[in-house]
This record gives C-alpha cells, structure tokens and sequence, in this order.
C-alpha cells in the first residue's frame, strides 16, 4: 500500500479547522484542485525526494490572491472581471520565498500540463489566459467544490507548505554552522551528517549542492599546466563552477571546471533516455554524470551500453555515446572524496561551500557575506 504523503494530514487537519471534519472530507474526495496540492507538497517531508514545486504552486497562488483581493469569492462577477496582468503576478510571485528566480513557464503552461497529466480525465484547467493582451484568471470552477469556495484554503495551504519548507532549509543551515563549530578535522559527526545529504533519498537539490561542494574541495589542491606556447606554459588550479540553480533548463550543464573546459551533470534518475539526451544536448561533448545511486560505476556503465544498444543499435553510433560518457561518479566515489577532505583538513571548506550554496539555492534571507565572516570569527 502507497503511503500517504506527510503534509496530506496537515491539508487535512487545515480544512477540518475550517470547514469541520465532514466537510473536509468532501472537499478532499471531490476537488482534484486540492489532490494536486496533495502531490506537490510532498517535499515538506524532509527526507523527501520531491523538490519544492514552488513555480507551479505560486502560479496557483498569486491568482488565488488576486481573485481575493477582487473580493470574487464574496460579491461574485469574476467571469466580467479583466483579469490579473502578467507583469503584477510575475512581480508577486518573485516577492514571496523562495520565488525571487521564478520564470513565467508555471503560468504559461507548464502548471496547466502538469494538472492535465495528473487529472486527464478532468477538462477545467487551474489558469486561463488571453495570449493577446496578457490577462490571466484562475479557473473558478476548480476553487468551487460543493458550494464552497475554497480560494482561501489554497492560500493557507501554500503559505503553510513554504514555511514547512523554510524551516526544513533554516534546520539544515543551522545543522550545517553546528557542524562547523565542532572544530576539529576528524569530526564523526560532521562526516555522517554530510554523509546522510548524500544518500538516495535526499532531497534533489540538497545532493547536487552537496555533491558539487565536495567535488569543489576535492579539485581546489590539484593543478594542470597549460599554455599556448612552450615557453607559455604554466600552473593553473582547477577549479569547479556551478553553472545555474538546480533544477534548471540549462542544456545539461550543472558543473564546469576550468581551465579544463569538463561539463558535469548531476542526476537521480537511472532512465537511460535522459542520459542520451544530455550528451545530444551538448553535441556528444564529453560528460561527467554525478549520479545520485550507490550501484557501482561498471553497473551504471553497463546499464548505460544495454540502453545504447537498445535504443541505436548500431554499434558506430552506441561507442560514440559512450565515449561521451567521461567519467562516472556515484555516491560510494563522493564519500571517498570526503572521506579524503577530513584527512587533508579541508573538511571546512566543504561546509562553508554547502551553506554559501544553498542560501542562494533557497533565498535564505541572512546576508551571506556576514554569515561566512562570522564562521571565521
């Protein structure tokens, strides 16, 4: 049996405050507006997998505090109504947590499709738009169930959700100082608390964070030398950047080193498709996968080969994806370079780099050039 995600008791206790028990009940069965919310606020459980669907949850949101505002769901008229402007919800959207980086997909189309694939058997769609003058609406029918109006229980749910999440990320930057604190290079503590960031079923986002911090470490002492000329030649450090946020359409780039020009991708996926699309996205430019598994680098290069081999068939063009494959690194391979931090003692810059990352990752409001001065104080 499927287990019920976590914040699905929290929606349910929300709506028995509001509406009574009998009634929440109902409004649960009959709106799959708020079976949607369901499955989009999974991630409140911190050890969940699901990243925090905030762009297709404020496309929600913001319509759902415009349509209030209007005072709709009170004197009624919304279908007369001129509908929001694009500018004033993207600005609301980019004012609320976690939404300074959001982009105009969720309201365009991509919450749209995405409640289609979840309800394909229901014809409403959450956001209606006329492409020509850029007015949105929400769909009153899906905030209407049984006569009530649920346009205010959206509101409470959202906002309730983001703070489950805010204080899900607050724990894991003040774990993260505490850890810090304990001084020390040979910390079991620190090393299991990173360790545990690493595992299957960590948080998407906090692994590639994590993941790219130790990578980051692990390259920071080592050298090439380079130079156009032979008399040019000279010692360059490596060094690891990261390209973008998690999660973002960036044509499968998560890591770049120079001066080496390598790309890294971070996965948790074991669909082979999305591994030949990433190497097609870059012209078959060689690829490092940072993937998020603990099966072994042969198994994950054999399954890589089997799906070659099925999906092309022709052995010309699977040895070209493979050799685009530079190298795989799974979780056994970033705990060595970890385990390698405490011993050289730079086990402190790993920290240091997780919390400088996720506070830009997740628009934790502490001046972050503050928060690492006061580290080394």
């Amino acid at each position: 049996m499927t287990q019920e995600p976590a914040f699905a008791f929290v929606i349910k206790e929300l709506l028995a405050r509001r509406h009574g028990a009998e009634t929440a009940g109902e409004l649960l069965a009959n709106s799959p507006l708020l079976g949607y919310l369901i499955r989009k606020t999974k991630a409140a459980n911190r050890g969940s997998k699901s990243r925090g669907s905030f762009a297709n949850l404020y496309a929600i949101y913001v319509l759902a505090e415009d349509y209030l505002a209007g005072e709709f769901h009170v004197l009624g008229g919304y279908s007369e109504y001129e509908g929001a402007k694009f500018t004033n919800l993207m600005t609301r959207q980019r004012q609320l947590p976690f939404g300074e980086k959001l982009q105009n997909h969720a309201l365009n189309s991509r919450l749209n499709d995405e409640f289609h694939k979840f309800y394909p058997d229901v014809q409403a769609r959450p956001i209606l738009r006329d492409v020509s003058t850029q007015r949105y609406w929400l769909n009153e029918s899906l905030f209407i169930v049984d006569g009530v109006n649920i346009a205010d229980d959206v509101i409470e749910i959202i906002d309730t959700y983001v703070e489950a999440r805010r204080g899900s990320f607050s724990a894991f930057i003040d774990a993260c100082k505490k850890i810090e604190t304990l001084g020390g290079t040979k910390s079991d503590e620190g090393l299991a608390f990173v360790a545990s960031l690493l595992q299957p079923n960590a948080d998407a986002r906090i692994f590639e964070i994590v993941s790219f911090a130790i990578m980051k470490v692990h390259y920071g002492d080592k050298t090439v030398w380079l130079g156009f000329t032979r008399g040019a030649v000279k010692e360059q450090p490596l060094i690891l950047y990261k390209t973008g946020r998690t999660n973002a359409n960036d044509g499968g780039i998560d890591f770049v080193m120079r001066p080496l020009g390598r790309f890294f991708q971070v996965t948790e996926t074991l669909d082979m498709k999305k591994y030949f699309l990433d190497i097609d996205k870059i012209e078959k430019f060689p690829i490092t996968f940072v993937i998020k598994t603990n099966m072994s680098v042969e198994d994950v290069k054999l399954r890589l080969r089997q799906g070659a081999q099925q999906t092309f068939g022709v052995t010309r063009v699977v040895e070209s994806y493979m050799e685009a494959v530079e190298q795989i690194v799974n979780i056994p391979l970033l705990l060595t370079y970890l385990q390698e931090t405490i011993q050289s003692g730079t086990f402190k810059e790993v920290i240091r780099e997780i919390i400088v990352q996720s506070r830009v990752e997740f628009n934790l409001n502490d001046d972050e050039e503050a928060m690492i001065r006061a580290m080394d104080e």
